[in-house]
């Protein structure tokens, strides 16, 4: 089978952006923790938001305003001249556009309701293509001119996750030569509120596999890769996905939807648990999720493998959580130091003995060697998806 490739990486988070990135993931920074008043009714909520300023839109491409658009422009912005390559290199329609998301332009959609409610109509500014899910990959097809398959993933907090087998299907059916691929989401109200209502929103900073987890805390980003079948830094060695159909908002206690993933992705990189030296867990910090996870994670990998939540870090960026945190792991098998500190597990460090044992990591673990990674992405639905990355 033809091996796929991530050649290039386009990324911005709570962090910061780029190749700097690196540094507050392996110190574990908080810097981009913030305290909101304006998403909740008469609550403040802590969140993971980008501080950055970002491109505008240009005015051609005006019905795709939103900052969500504008946080994968910023992405796209730092692989541009790859980009370009590609096109000069394939042509238009050999390049491929897939894009996960939850939020796409509701934020905008919830100002335009908010004028509305106070003038009685839209301002003239808000086009109702700004929120659609299709959005994203429909303003990266404009503004970059591609002409192939582009289109968005929207299955909650696997989006971008599952954007991967996507694009690899369409490098191995010979459809396209190249895949941007990626994920955006900006934070919103709507979603704030939603998680509000399931009783599923941490009081502070999130605190996964905690006794004391309470909830999510909610961030924002974007991150993109070239896929291709052009030797890169990194291989993307194998795609696991399953469906739970257990409950809409809720996954299987026992996690054999997460298990059935995991142990996919690994068959479908021909390689053994014993091969990953380090997992990115999904760790949300909602009682449901890290009780399933654990129990899943140990059973496919025992309680060896170094692991870690980094949603404290950049919060739970939704249908971006999965390209973002396959993006850390790519930022971590690309550093050209000799040896990398794994992200530390960011928590209080009261373990919840009703969970399965994890090897979580603490601050300034460093492995002899890094070569496997894998990362796991679950959503509501009962969806689930992992990927394997190496070198």
């Amino acid at each position: 089978m033809t091996h796929i490739y991530l050649n290039s990486l386009g990324i911005i988070n709570a962090l910061g952006s780029g190749q700097a990135i690196r540094k507050g993931l392996c110190s574990g920074s908080l810097s981009g923790i913030v305290l909101r008043d304006d998403l909740v009714p008469r609550r403040s909520i802590h969140v993971a938001e980008v501080q950055k300023s970002l491109p505008n839109i240009l005015p051609i491409h005006a019905k795709y305003v939103s900052r969500c658009n504008r946080l994968l422009q910023a992405a796209v912005d730092q692989i541009q001249t790859q980009i370009g390559n590609l096109m000069d290199h394939f042509g238009p329609a050999r390049i491929g556009i897939v894009i996960g998301t939850s939020t796409s332009g509701i934020l905008e959609g919830e100002q335009a309701y908010c004028v509305r409610h106070q003038t009685g109509d839209f301002s003239c500014e808000y086009d109702y293509r700004q929120q659609e899910i299709s959005s994203p990959s429909e303003y990266l097809r404009r503004t970059l001119g591609t002409t192939g398959p582009a289109w968005t993933v929207a299955t909650a907090c696997t989006s971008s996750a599952k954007a991967f087998a996507s694009a690899r299907r369409l490098l191995r059916m010979n459809v396209c030569d190249a895949v941007i691929i990626g994920g955006s989401d900006s934070l919103c109200r709507l979603t704030a509120n939603g998680f509000m209502a399931l009783e599923a929103m941490a009081e502070n900073v999130c605190n996964p596999f905690s006794r004391n987890r309470d909830g999510i805390t909610l961030g924002e980003g974007a991150a993109v890769f070239i896929m291709s079948r052009e030797q890169g830094p990194v291989c993307l060695l194998g795609v696991g996905e399953s469906s739970d159909a257990y409950h809409i908002s809720g996954p299987d206690p026992q996690g054999r939807g997460a298990e059935i993933a995991m142990r996919a992705a690994l068959a479908d990189a021909k390689l053994s648990s014993k091969n990953v030296d380090y997992l990115n867990l999904h760790g949300t910090g909602t009682v449901q999720n890290d009780y399933m996870e654990s129990h899943a994670v140990h059973r496919v990998f025992g309680a060896e493998v170094p692991c870690s939540s980094t949603k404290p870090l950049v919060g739970h960026m939704l249908g971006t959580a999965g390209v973002t945190e396959a993006a850390f792991c790519w930022l971590l098998l690309t550093d050209p130091a000799v040896k990398t500190p794994l992200p530390p597990h960011i928590w209080d460090g009261d373990y919840d003995r009703a969970l399965a044992p994890l090897n979580l990591c603490k601050c300034a673990d460093t492995p002899s060697s890094c070569h496997v990674m894998a990362t796991n992405s679950f959503a509501f639905g009962g969806s689930n998806a992992t990927l394997v990355l190496g070198t």
